[in-house]
């Protein structure tokens, strides 16, 4: 009988570790938040995503769409085909006006710090939107923020600067290279003779780096770390294409980079 018993314990323990990991399989395997909105990100080329409150309410703004929902009745979505804003010339506000089958959407979005009331969490941008509909306006407010984008997420290495091959010796020790987060738009790197850190302001195809801080190592004289750190503070758009990152100026390309794993 104690054999039995036994048994019939040893029994249960198993079918419960069993139980276990499956239960432990299936949470691995939902995506996180986070990566969902990633896939999304990338998927509908989603380049501006705005929230609020009181009423709940979300903005996204992809190439091709200006999608919006709340728990508003008569508001619940509304998408509209995608529109190049109208832009302030004294300060950075962008005016989107969007027309949809029932609405038409002015969003107005401005580069200041904004706070979301519920979390607390600071964003770069404010939000305001204003819908007409049947002669009355109904408005939202809330906070937003540019999607930087994830391709430049990645180690890279300096190729050619202000139009011409660099090699090790135009360094002496290292060849320039960045490290840039697109989820934090901090990066990291080495200037030719001193590392470096900064951050990156991105708004759709437009990027630059910024409050560049270095080491004070003494260089020889014809390390070229002088014109690189010149070039890098001047860019203002990229492109990326074949495992490369090209930095320009206008229409002049400044740095191009390969990219290194």
């Amino acid at each position: 009988m104690k054999k039995c018993i036994q048994l019939f314990a040893i029994t249960l323990l198993i079918i419960s570790c069993k139980s276990t990991v499956s239960t432990s399989n299936e949470v691995v395997k939902i995506p996180y938040f986070g990566y969902q909105q990633q896939k999304e990100n990338l998927e509908k080329g989603i380049y501006f995503r705005g929230n609020g409150n009181d009423p709940e309410w979300s903005l996204k703004i992809a190439d091709k769409t200006i999608e919006f929902n709340s728990l508003l009745p008569g508001f619940e979505k509304l998408t509209g085909n995608h529109v190049e804003p109208v832009r302030a010339m004294d300060a950075n506000v962008k005016m989107y006006r969007v027309a949809t089958d029932t609405v038409t959407m002015i969003i107005q979005i401005m580069q200041q710090e904004c706070t979301n009331t519920m979390s607390g969490l600071k964003s770069a941008y404010s939000v305001r939107i204003e819908m007409l509909k049947d002669s009355k306006s109904t408005f939202f407010n809330g906070c937003g923020n540019y999607i930087t984008d994830s391709r430049l997420h990645d180690i890279w290495v300096l190729e050619e600067l202000n139009g011409k091959k660099v090699s090790l010796a135009d360094f002496g020790k290292e060849i320039p290279n960045l490290e840039i987060n697109s989820s934090t738009n901090k990066f990291m790197g080495f200037a030719g003779c001193n590392k470096m850190n900064g951050t990156i302001f991105f708004e759709k195809e437009l990027l630059r780096f910024s409050n560049i801080v270095t080491t004070r190592m003494a260089c020889v004289n014809n390390n070229k770390e002088t014109e690189f750190l010149k070039a890098l503070q001047t860019i203002t758009n990229y492109k990326v294409e074949n495992l490369k990152l090209i930095l320009s100026n206008t229409d002049e390309n400044k740095l191009i980079f390969k990219k290194v794993d």
